[in-house]
């Protein structure tokens, strides 16, 4: 091994011992041309490991929900608007996490009001640790976004309005 090319056991160790004491799967450090990554997989450990549960607040009541003292309640909610037969709707490819952004803290893609054309990147979806670019289906202005930032996604879910 020549010098530029060895490795500094200890900070591995280090960066492992974190790695388990965070209980991280993957730390990844960059320095000038120096760049180490560390990854633990559970595959092979026979235990089952699953996602801590995502809890979701209720969105409080606003006041269009709100019946005045003494009324009849409605019999059944509005329908949800079903935007799968909508051609302007994009639907997810794939589950995985929807990103607006290609990183934390860069603006996103695509807001509401911003046209686009057919193949360009509105959102980035995160499955198996890939990241992968989601392109507008057809150009136009997109109109309605119906995802939050890391927001998980399933298969056919509506991502985003482009009229």
């Amino acid at each position: 091994m020549t010098k530029s090319s060895q490795v500094d056991q200890d900070l591995i160790r280090s960066i492992a011992e974190l790695l388990n004491k965070e209980n991280l799967a993957e730390i990844e450090i960059e320095q000038e041309d120096f760049r180490v990554r560390v990854t633990r997989s559970y595959a092979n450990e026979g235990v089952t490991y699953a996602a801590p549960p995502v809890h979701y607040a209720q969105p409080a009541p606003g006041p269009a929900s709100i019946a005045p003292a003494g009324s009849v309640p409605a019999a059944a909610a509005p329908a949800v608007e079903d935007l799968s037969s909508n051609p302007g709707t994009l639907t997810s490819p794939m589950v995985g996490t929807a990103y607006r952004s290609p990183e934390p803290g860069k603006p996103p893609f695509a807001d509401i009001g911003t046209k686009v054309s057919e193949g360009q990147t509105v959102l980035i979806i995160e499955a198996m640790k890939t990241m992968n670019q989601i392109p507008a289906h057809r150009s136009g202005t997109v109109t309605r976004i119906l995802v939050d930032d890391a927001q998980p996604v399933e298969y056919g879910e509506p991502l985003v309005v482009i009229e």
